[in-house]
């Protein structure tokens, strides 16, 4: 049997609403050397029925007890034949083109590891998405990445084998932003190339875990801890930049994920504490239309103001049905 160019790998624990989409925009690809590595993570559901009725050589099924995403992604590592990987997470998707384009661009840029394209933000339904600015950043990218992880989930990069190697493997013991720890470890030994266009759907998940807000920022805090560790002295005057964005991450999620009077308390505690690390971060156009959004939930009744911010995402948002 040959060996694929590309392995896939999608992590699944108790998937069955979106993985049979999920494979599909795989088995769509217009780049079709790839073979399909689907780590079942102890789902209790019927995942496991699903996968085993699709009918595809190419696809692989390995089942473990549950080990979350980061040991799912490694698991899927070791049994990579090709010679490029990716990762697909259970409820994303992509464009037809994602793999073709990725891996093209791999090929003109032989000195990158890396290639990463721009990202559609799904609602929960799959009805509406939203792109943020186009980004560019090519070749060195580790500044860029330490102040925001542009990458923007699991689901992006196509990266080669001998990158993989050479960092190792997902960190298990973070419960969260582990992906852009992962590229960031990446960004610090390889060369990035970009697909300049939308290839992944990030599906957002509309559930209010305020609880994890906290557990994300210590997680990011530690990551960009570490990263400055092993950046180069003339990167290291960023890290207040670095901390004001979890910061500001932070602000956005209480806004969003948690209703009421204290998710807006604890909005504008996060806020404070971002001008407070880097008040330059005010310059910038996300901090001006989070502004926005915290003055109008302050100010305005709750149902007015979600109406108002509901009305303005759609707006913004593509219809993708």
């Amino acid at each position: 049997m040959n060996t694929p160019t590309i392995s896939v790998i999608i992590p699944v624990y108790n998937g069955e609403r979106t993985i049979i989409e999920t494979i599909n925009s795989v088995q769509k690809q217009t780049f079709s050397d790839f073979e399909l590595i689907v780590i079942n993570d102890g789902s209790t559901d019927g995942t496991l029925r699903l996968l085993n009725e699709i009918k595809d050589s190419r696809l692989k099924v390995f089942s473990y007890s549950n080990g979350g995403l980061s040991e799912s992604r490694n698991r899927g590592i070791t049994h990579a034949k090709g010679e490029f990987i990716t990762f697909l997470d259970a409820d994303d998707l992509w464009t037809d083109d994602k793999l073709e384009l990725q891996l093209q661009a791999l090929q003109k840029n032989p000195e990158a590891g890396v290639a990463y394209s721009w990202t559609y933000f799904m609602e929960e339904n799959g009805e509406y998405c939203h792109t943020d600015k186009p980004l560019f950043f090519e070749g060195n990218v580790l500044a860029n990445l330490l102040t925001n992880n542009f990458i923007a989930s699991g689901s992006n990069p196509l990266i080669s084998k001998q990158a993989i190697e050479s960092v190792g493997k997902f960190d298990t013991s973070l419960p969260a932003v582990e992906d852009w720890d992962y590229w960031l470890r990446l960004a610090a030994k390889w060369q990035f190339a970009v697909v300049p266009k939308p290839q992944v759907f990030y599906r957002l998940s509309s559930s209010s875990m305020s609880s994890k807000v906290e557990l994300m920022e210590e997680c990011q805090v530690k990551v960009i801890d570490r990263a400055f560790e092993f950046s180069p002295s003339e990167l290291q005057f960023l890290k207040n930049q670095s901390l004001a964005y979890i910061y500001q991450y932070s602000c956005k999620l209480y806004l969003t994920k948690m209703p009421g009077a204290e998710g807006i308390k604890n909005a504008r505690e996060k806020m404070a504490k971002t001008i407070k690390t880097y008040p330059q971060i005010l310059l910038q156009s996300n901090s001006h239309k989070l502004l926005i959004k915290l003055l109008i939930k302050t100010f305005i009744p709750e149902k007015i103001s979600d109406s108002l911010l509901h009305s303005y995402s759609k707006l913004r948002a593509t219809n993708i049905s």
